[in-house]
């Protein structure tokens, strides 16, 4: 770890593990929540040689920016900002929301564009809400209780339980373009004389099933999927497509055009690339997940 910062360092256990780091001699970034009067909330009763040791920055979870620049250059982040107080939630749980979920969203975010290589997400006991059974393990349903406990698991990752996925039929295959290349494609036909009056097939060469398909977004999301079959979404019977792979040598002998994600490894790449656009809730706004549009 050769940079590591702490989120919610001025908290209770923040402050301490920034302690023991410091103790253990690594560099050490401690993010704080920022206050007018300068306050490092625990760490103001740190020993001088550990606040010698450490960079503290003051700034907001909330805010993207802040969050950003205070990762910058790090390798590990411990992320412990949390808004707590379980009374309290249920005055104000706009205030866990932004804190604790959108807070959550901004470091993973930024670990993702900034290549941070390992991200350590604190939760809390609440999750689970009264045990179903006892010691509880980590298979335990998640019962969230209140409306901080709904925050922490809302900025959970998906490691305690598998998501379901719906799909129709899973088998079909096809052959998905990234759309850059699409574009290309489109681009390098119209400058092309030798494609007039001639039908060129744009596509990767490849081909890969829907059920891989969601297999691998969820591998590179690092997720858990069950894949369900719903009746709804199965095409009426002899219209399935079953088989779409595209022959790609017309394209690059008559318009010199090539996909630059092929393969396996190219389709993953332009999957990396769709999965960081989605991450943005902006992007998703605009998309209703939870139904089926036919």
């Amino acid at each position: 770890m050769s940079k590591i910062l702490v989120t919610g360092a001025g908290g209770f256990i923040g402050s301490h593990l920034v302690e023991r780091l410091a103790a253990d001699g690594a560099q050490v970034r401690a993010f704080v929540e920022y206050d007018s009067r300068g306050s490092w909330g625990w760490l103001d009763d740190a020993a001088p040689e550990t606040l010698d040791a450490v960079e503290i920055i003051a700034g907001d979870i909330r805010d993207s920016h802040a969050v950003r620049q205070a990762m910058s250059g790090c390798d590990t982040v411990l992320h412990l900002a949390a808004l707590i107080g379980i009374p309290y939630s249920y005055l104000a749980p706009e205030s866990y929301v932004d804190t604790n979920v959108t807070g959550t969203l901004n470091i993973v975010q930024a670990a993702t564009d900034l290549g941070v290589s390992r991200v350590v997400h604190t939760s809390a006991s609440e999750v689970y809400g009264t045990a179903q059974y006892v010691p509880i393990d980590e298979s335990h349903p998640l019962n969230p209780q209140s409306p901080y406990a709904a925050t922490k698991v809302g900025a959970h990752d998906r490691s305690k339980g598998p998501a379901v996925i719906r799909l129709g039929a899973t088998s079909p295959t096809r052959d998905f373009t990234y759309v850059a290349d699409t574009v290309a494609g489109f681009l390098a036909a119209a400058r092309s004389d030798r494609a007039v009056g001639e039908v060129v097939n744009i596509g990767t060469n490849f081909e890969i099933s829907v059920g891989d398909t969601a297999r691998t977004i969820a591998e590179l999301m690092n997720v858990d999927i069950e894949i369900e079959t719903e009746d709804t979404r199965l095409r009426p019977d002899a219209s399935e497509v079953e088989r779409l792979w595209c022959d790609n040598t017309r394209a690059a002998e008559q318009v010199g055009w090539q996909p630059s994600h092929a393969g396996l490894e190219g389709f993953r790449r332009g999957l990396e690339a769709t999965i960081g656009w989605f991450a943005a809730p902006a992007n998703r706004a605009g998309y209703k997940a939870h139904i089926y549009n036919v």
